[in-house]
Formats: C-alpha cells, structure tokens, sequence
C-alpha cells in the first residue's frame, strides 16, 4: 500500500467522522452549518483515476446521508462537486493541470482560494437546492449557500494550512 492511500483513507473517514460527530451539530443563527468534508474531494490527488474520484465521493456523501438521514442529497451534491472539479482545476490552474504539476499545498493562496470557492459553492448551491426542492426559494437557497460556503471555506482553509505539510 501506498503513501497516497494510507493518507486518502484516513483523511476519508476523519472528515466522515468529524462532519456527524461535530460539525453537524453547528446550526448557526439557525440556518449556517459547514460542511468541510468537502475537503477529501478538494484535497483528493489530481493525477490519480477520475472514476476512482467519482466513486469516492459518491460513498462519502451517501456515508453521511447514513448517519444524517438526508436521503441521498449529500451523495448529489458530492458527485456534482466531484464531476465539476477537472473543469474548475483547468480554469483555475491552465496547463499546471494539464502536466498534473498542482499540489493544493503549495500553490498560491489566491489559486487555492479561487479553486476551493468555486467547488465549495457548486457543492453547496447543489446541496440547498436539492434539500428545498423548490425554484421558488431560491432566495433562501442562496442566502444559505452563502453563508454556509463561507463558513465552509474558512474552515477548509483553516484546516488545509494546519495539516498541510510542504515539501520543496
């Protein structure tokens, strides 16, 4: 077994873990709640296999829609985020992507904050949209979209800088 996937795994069920056990209890003003488990898609190696990704993220958001009972939006919301990223890590990253030169540790703070924006608030909007089930709140989807992306990202990009080791 490799480096990749001892790391992968374990980053898989720590963020399963933290999401039910903590963060899914964070309803703040009522209607803010983060979602950093999107970090395992976001932090998921680019050179390794697409579907493998697909797959990934598809049991991680059906894992949590287990132990949250949300019937399946986690798992929407993730394959999208997930079939979204080799677009957004192209036009965020150009022919970096391409070579499959990107490591998120150690690129830019404004390319890894553009990168983790886009996906957060693709993740999210999906996820609200899916959880209203209605067009006509669309205000209220992206009010919630919002504030639960930034929440979301600021804890992404908390947890990124302390975990993340640099290697030159």
């Amino acid at each position: 077994m490799n480096n990749d996937f001892i790391r992968n795994s374990l980053r898989f069920i720590f963020l399963i873990l933290a999401q039910v056990l903590i963060f899914n209890h964070v309803n703040f003003l009522g209607f803010i709640n983060p979602y950093p488990y999107v970090l395992f898609i976001l932090l998921f190696p680019i050179g390794d296999n697409k579907g493998q990704l697909i797959l990934l993220s598809f049991l991680l958001g059906i894992t949590l829609d287990m132990f949250s009972n949300s019937g399946g939006m986690h798992a929407a919301a993730s394959l999208v985020m997930a079939y979204s990223r080799p677009w957004v890590l192209r036009s965020v990253f150009g022919v970096a992507y391409e070579y499959n030169t990107i490591r998120i540790a150690n690129i830019s703070f404004t390319e890894r904050f553009i990168y983790i924006i886009i996906l957060v608030f693709i993740h999210h909007f999906t996820l609200f949209l899916l959880e209203t089930f209605n067009v006509s709140d669309i205000l209220y989807i992206l009010k919630k979209t919002l504030f639960s992306g930034i929440f979301t990202l600021i804890l992404c990009l908390i947890f990124i800088t302390l975990f993340s080791v640099k290697r030159k």
